[in-house]
């Protein structure tokens, strides 16, 4: 997806969805029922804390880099940009923010080491690093059994998946998805949520009811002004990303989560890289960088203990 697309993405969560509403004073958005927002999701106000400049280089996690990458310097990312909170483009349609960049920028300045950052779409970006066309990717994957047969993480938040709607749906809770049957839910392409929707939509059939319509979307901005014009009934996306953009626009709310899901930078199957890593996020933790990043993003819920290479999907 071309920068100018993924601009037009953030536009249209943080800048065209508020045409809906007035822009606030400043102070944070209510939160919405069902979980808190964001700190900084404030009507149209965007996080700016540094909170990488002061990151230190730790020797004990630089020694446990594969040679190549050491020498070199440098490590090829491949990311994948959307909307906020998790990376995007700034209104400016140069600067990168969010999750995502913050997290992956202290971890290397904890290796030591450049990031040569190449924008991805999400779906290609997992496939690519099994052929070795990147070292590490990033764009919110969540650790599941079925990618860790291909893929290695190493973990750095805990998301997930939730959902949301308009005020004036009756709905109040999703605890199984044959409560969405009959309805059209809208989703991300490429992503768990598809797979998961997907996979169970059988299930309505199976109770003698209408089977649930899946519509799925490159852009989340576009996913976003479905549910706001009644062409789909409900939302299902990343708990955070949820809960952020219901922050910044009006008559829609955060429903509830539905799965939770470790989230880690993805490597090729075996690469060395990921215990590196692993050991910088466990460095940041130490430090008080880790909790910094989750304060200024608002998501101090997605705390992890430590640091994991591909653990168990969280059932």
């Amino acid at each position: 997806m071309s920068r100018t697309r993924h601009t037009a993405v953030f536009a249209l969560i943080t800048v065209a969805a508020l045409t809906l509403t007035a822009c606030g004073s400043g102070d944070p958005a209510t939160a919405p029922a069902g979980g808190t927002g964001p700190a900084g999701a404030a009507r149209g106000k965007i996080p700016t804390t540094d909170v990488v400049s002061s990151v230190k280089e730790d020797p004990a996690a630089v020694a446990l880099l594969p040679q190549r990458v050491r020498e070199a310097g440098t490590v090829s990312l491949a990311a994948s940009v959307g909307a906020p909170p998790g990376a995007f483009y700034l209104p400016d349609g140069k600067t990168l923010a969010g999750i995502d960049i913050d997290f992956a920028d202290a971890v290397t300045k904890k290796l030591g080491l450049r990031v040569k950052r190449e924008i991805a779409a999400f779906e290609a970006i997992l496939p690519a690093l099994g052929s070795g066309k990147y070292d590490v990717g990033t764009g919110n994957f969540g650790v599941t059994d079925e990618r860790r047969k291909q893929i290695d993480f190493a973990t750095y938040i805990n998301d997930g998946q939730g959902f949301a709607v308009r005020n004036d749906s009756k709905l109040t809770k999703v605890t199984d998805l044959t409560q969405l049957c009959g309805l059209t839910v809208a989703t991300s392409a490429g992503t768990t949520f598809e797979v998961t929707l997907e996979k169970n939509r059988q299930r309505c059939a199976d109770a003698g009811e209408k089977p649930y319509d899946v519509k799925t979307y490159a852009e989340d901005g576009a996913l976003w002004i479905s549910l706001q014009q009644g062409r789909s009934d409900v939302v299902m996306s990343t708990i955070n990303g949820l809960r952020y953009a219901v922050t910044q626009q009006d008559g829609v709310r955060f429903l509830n989560e539905f799965k939770r899901l470790d989230v880690g930078f993805a490597f090729k199957k075996g690469t060395p890289l990921a215990p590196a890593f692993q050991a910088a996020v466990n460095s940041l933790k130490a430090d008080g960088t880790y909790d910094r990043v989750l304060k200024k993003w608002g998501i101090g819920g997605s705390a992890i203990r430590t640091s994991q290479i591909s653990p168990p999907e969280i059932k």
